[in-house]
């Protein structure tokens, strides 16, 4: 039966042209690469190479097993790289998912220094909005999770970030807009521009609605930053973000932005599964976002 160490003889004996140069490159003895020779040819009953010449020659079923050699070992190599670099958490896949939506901003350049230094690594997202991106980490489908939730959940690990402030935002004309902050009570009559998220997950609603025992008249979603912003400037609604990506819209004039009561601040964060930490590539992400600081 024709096997991967039958190939590998056959190309040794091709590159040395005799038996006992053919064993050294192996590491075996001049006898063993004869008795695989013969084993081969005696399970196909036919010739494989001409003993007589010097150096030795292939017939012409010989040349058809050396060019299945050159097909297929150069993948055979491959592959066994390939699983010492995984064995050894150097190449892998990182699938990664955010709460936050505004986070790919800063997330995007730490992203391209990743893919440079870990080349071997297969980057992927999470589309989408999830109920429950805790579950996704902890059952597999994710590998790291932003934000802002650090539930007590056995086998997630959290790594701070940074901490923001939630602000709202409205239109310039809004009658809030006058006001130097926001009471929960100011908002039960308007509607709330937000991501396509959980309300319960949501800041302004977790942190500032619900602990006032008030809410929103409705909730409108849009998945675009700046179609949010876009809504907020038409008066079709208020919305909440962090400080640093309002800001930006601010200095264009297109909003503004007021404290929620004496301001409500998150902390942000990145979850991984425990028992993933060690691998190499994931603790090559993590010393990216040490000492990370809020985006200005």
């Amino acid at each position: 039966m024709l096997e991967l160490r039958h190939l590998n003889t056959l190309t040794a004996l091709r590159a040395h042209g005799s038996l006992a140069a053919a064993a050294d490159e192996l590491h075996v003895t001049a006898s063993a690469v004869s008795h695989q020779l013969k084993e081969l040819e005696n399970y196909y009953d036919i010739s494989l190479v001409n003993r007589r010449t010097r150096p030795l020659t292939f017939t012409p079923a010989g040349k058809t097993v050396l060019a299945l050699a050159d097909s297929i070992m150069p993948q055979v190599t491959r592959t066994k790289a390939n699983l010492k670099r995984l064995a050894h958490g150097q190449a892998g896949r990182l699938r990664l998912a955010s709460e936050c939506h505004s986070c790919f901003d800063w997330l995007m350049p730490i992203l391209n220094h990743y893919r440079r230094e870990w080349s071997d690594v297969e980057l992927d997202f999470a589309t989408g909005f999830e109920p429950e991106p805790h579950h996704l980490l902890q059952e597999g489908d994710i590998d790291l999770l932003i934000t802002t939730s650090n539930l007590p959940i056995e086998g997630i690990s959290y790594q701070p970030l940074f901490e923001y402030e939630s602000r709202l935002v409205l239109s310039p004309t809004h009658d809030l807009a006058e006001q130097p902050f926001i009471h929960a009570q100011d908002l039960v009559a308007e509607t709330l521009i937000a991501y396509p998220v959980e309300a319960k997950r949501l800041d302004i609603i977790a942190n500032f609605m619900t602990p006032e025992a008030v809410s929103f008249k409705a909730i409108r979603t849009t998945e675009l930053t700046a179609m949010l912003i876009q809504l907020v400037a038409s008066e079709r609604g208020v919305a909440a973000l962090p400080d640093w990506v309002v800001s930006e819209y601010e200095k264009k004039g297109w909003v503004v932005s007021r404290p929620l009561g004496k301001g409500v601040y998150c902390q942000l964060y990145a979850a991984t599964r425990t028992a993933s930490q060690d691998t190499a590539y994931m603790q090559g992400f993590a010393s990216l976002l040490e000492g990370i600081v809020k985006p200005i």
